[in-house]
């Protein structure tokens, strides 16, 4: 659906095939467009699809062109949806909204005396990020602009310099220009490499420990007993229609034990500190030599085996008890006396809670067209952790 620079609808292309079945995923679109009909355009956001969730099947973007009509025909179609304001779009989704974001990057740019060598790409767009590649002499820089309640992540990464973490040039709100991080995302990593990232994690987390107020005055959220009690609570009477009755019997009474079981997770002798919150081997970048821990949007402070149970759901199963151990040899070792083990069982279906309540925050706080993306999210994490619970109860 595309519309002129100065925000007049034209109608829409005829269907286009794309490599990439995510949503999210911009380039090979744009590639395509720019091909066949010669148009430079930046999609906006996600106005429609004919699958209830992603990835794949037919889906209409509504993009804007960056230069004016070219001079003879368009190839257009009528399109029967009707373009609505809504107070929670984020900027980028607005029609002028990316060349802000890119005029604040070449500001950047302008006062750190770097060159742009080439187009900027945009590589993502959904209602978590917008994402572009900006070559410049010498070295290529990614603008990441993400929401408000992700705005935490430029502070962190500010203070977190020098560690495993991207290279920032400059954020504000929720603009970051990154330098490129070298090698490639290593969903497939195994062996010593798991243990690696697990031992970069711990690490970064035993620095955080006893300054959890530091962390809250850069805007973290904060996962620790009481707050996390009360979210948890909130996000099982929201979504209690969704459950049958078994399921919503489980999940009362494990928020009504929510209370002992985060002071029994205390008495294990952890600590609070710094949580990634989205901790997984594809959020690491390594070229054999150094990995690199990205994607920090989703971090905030709480209980530091909150990050294990989203890394072992994802490893191979050989590899699981290993880096297990490993973790909470770490944990031993940073905190004499302390019982990671105990803690990380008793935090399991908490964690799995946790996650429904980041995608109930999630749709309260994005457009209802952008909903499809994690619709059924809170509802299938609770599933998950009304199944540890008893899982737990009959262990």
């Amino acid at each position: 659906m595309l519309l002129t620079p100065g925000s007049e609808l034209l109608g829409c292309l005829p269907p286009l095939s794309a490599d990439s079945p995510w949503w999210p995923e911009t380039r090979s679109i744009l590639d395509v467009v720019r091909e066949r009909y010669g148009l430079e355009v930046t999609i906006l956001r996600l106005l429609e699809a004919e699958s209830p969730q992603p990835p794949g099947g037919s889906v209409t973007y509504l993009a804007e062109l960056s230069e004016p009509v070219p001079a003879g025909f368009i190839p257009v179609e009528r399109w029967e949806g009707v373009l609505e304001e809504h107070p929670l779009r984020h900027p980028w989704a607005r029609p002028g909204g990316p060349a802000m974001d890119l005029a604040w990057a070449g500001s950047i740019l302008a006062e750190q005396g770097l060159r742009l060598v080439g187009r900027p790409e945009q590589m993502r767009t959904w209602n978590l990020s917008s994402l572009w590649r900006i070559p410049v002499e010498g070295q290529t820089l990614w603008l990441k602009v993400v929401p408000q309640f992700f705005a935490h992540e430029g502070a962190i990464l500010e203070r977190f310099q020098g560690g495993p973490l991207p290279r920032l040039l400059a954020h504000h709100g929720g603009r970051s220009l990154l330098a490129e991080v070298p090698g490639d995302d290593r969903y497939e990593a195994s062996g010593t490499e798991l243990l690696d990232m697990v031992r970069l994690l711990v690490e970064s987390q035993r620095e955080w420990r006893g300054r959890v107020d530091e962390l809250l005055g850069l805007g973290l959220p904060d996962w620790r007993s009481a707050r996390l009690t009360e979210a948890i609570g909130d996000v099982v009477e929201r979504t209690a229609g969704q459950l049958d009755e078994d399921d919503r019997t489980t999940l009362a009474a494990f928020v009504d034990g929510l209370p002992a079981r985060l002071e029994a997770v205390g008495d294990c002798g952890v600590g609070d500190t710094l949580v990634h919150g989205d901790f997984h081997p594809g959020n690491f970048r390594g070229d054999g030599q150094m990995l690199t821990l990205l994607d920090w949007s989703d971090s905030g402070v709480g209980h530091p085996l909150l990050d294990q149970p989203a890394f072992l759901q994802v490893v191979a199963p050989h590899e699981v008890e290993p880096v297990k151990h490993h973790w909470h040899r770490l944990w031993a070792e940073a905190v004499p006396g302390s019982d990671a083990p105990r803690a990380a069982r008793l935090l399991a279906p908490v964690a799995a809670a946790r996650q429904a309540v980041i995608y109930r925050l999630f749709l309260d706080h994005i457009e209802p067209s952008e909903h499809i993306y994690h619709r059924s999210d809170p509802v299938d994490w609770l599933l998950r952790t009304a199944g540890l619970v008893h899982e737990s109860s009959s262990s």
